[in-house]
């Protein structure tokens, strides 16, 4: 009778540390919290390209609509760029659409991606391989490692746009705002362009659905955070005991994400030596998107070094792209 050998199944990845010390300290915090970047592993960017297509979520279609509508234009008043960098590429959907509607194919179009997924930046570089005479390079790193990887151009009369759309902004409070917006100045050369999308404020109802939609997709890109800590770190969270909570916090004007504690109950997370006792009705606040005010957008880039050229706001889902030049 032949021997059976039965293959032993591959030993998981090492645990990223940087994972792993965030874990530690945030959940330590109190409030308990988790970072928002973290959502991004294979499974919670495919979960998010599908909250991207909900009725609910409205930020992706007019963002869409804005770039149909104004791709040219954008691209005149950057300048005619080159060289094109997106921060948080997501799938490139966005980014191939501007480019389709707005480059005219008279020199080559060097593309950079800098995002957390790697299966995303997979995605956005098929993508755009589709498009003729652009080349892409991808980074995958969070929006600051990005900014300090980015390649030099090697024509110094080259033009550079610089994207971040999805109303990502949204994800900073206000001070680390600041400090970001500075970086992606630093990043640019005087005359280039710098393209952000926002996401303005509007009625409540409305933003309580994009964030706790009927089908509880984002519930589950929410909870999904604890797929990948039990996974990646060892952790013994039951999904069924946390439920997605989405709040709307007027007075600092975000929504806020959390994952809500039924009843009391431990957890322990090898990978972090850390015990967690949960009672019943704490939260572990995953996540804050912050709206704006269009105005808002304006003065905070004056205010760090840009000068607004432009601004496009979509009425029906009240959703901002501004452009401005970096000076």
């Amino acid at each position: 009778m032949p021997e059976i050998r039965r293959q032993r199944p591959a030993p998981p990845p090492a645990p990223d540390p940087q994972f792993a010390d965030d874990v530690q300290y945030y959940l330590s915090l109190q409030p308990r919290q988790l970072p928002s970047r973290y959502f991004y592993d294979a499974l919670g960017s495919a979960i998010f390209e599908a909250i991207c297509r909900l009725p609910w979520y409205r930020v992706t279609r007019a963002e869409e609509r804005l770039l149909d509508a104004h791709a040219r234009e954008i691209f005149d008043l950057a300048g005619r760029p080159t060289h094109l960098v997106e921060l948080g590429s997501g799938s490139g959907e966005k980014l191939a659409r501007l480019i389709e509607r707005g480059w005219t194919i008279s020199s080559r179009l060097d593309v950079e991606l800098v995002d957390v997924s790697g299966s995303a930046l997979d995605a956005a570089r098929h993508r755009l391989s589709t498009i003729e005479g652009v080349r892409v390079s991808m980074h995958q790193a969070s929006y600051q490692q990005g900014l300090t990887s980015l390649s030099p151009s090697s024509d110094r009369h080259a033009r550079t746009l610089m994207l971040f759309l999805g109303s990502n902004l949204g994800n900073f409070d206000r001070p680390d705002a600041e400090v970001f917006l500075r970086s992606a100045r630093a990043a640019l050369t005087a005359g280039d362009a710098f393209l952000i999308g926002t996401d303005l404020v509007k009625p409540e109802p409305q933003l309580l659905l994009a964030y706790d939609d009927p089908l509880g997709v984002t519930a589950a890109f929410n909870r999904n955070l604890l797929v990948r800590v039990n996974r990646e770190l060892g952790a013994d969270f039951d999904l069924s005991r946390f439920h997605h909570r989405a709040i709307w916090n007027a007075e600092e004007s975000r929504v806020e994400m959390h994952l809500v504690s039924d009843g009391r109950q431990h957890v322990r997370i090898a990978g972090t030596d850390l015990a967690l006792s949960f009672t019943d009705g704490e939260s572990i606040w995953t996540e804050s998107s912050y709206k704006f005010e269009a105005a808002d957008v304006v003065a905070r880039l004056a205010g760090t070094h840009f000068s607004p050229i432009a601004q496009w706001v979509d009425e029906p889902a009240q959703f901002g792209l501004t452009l401005a030049r970096a000076v």
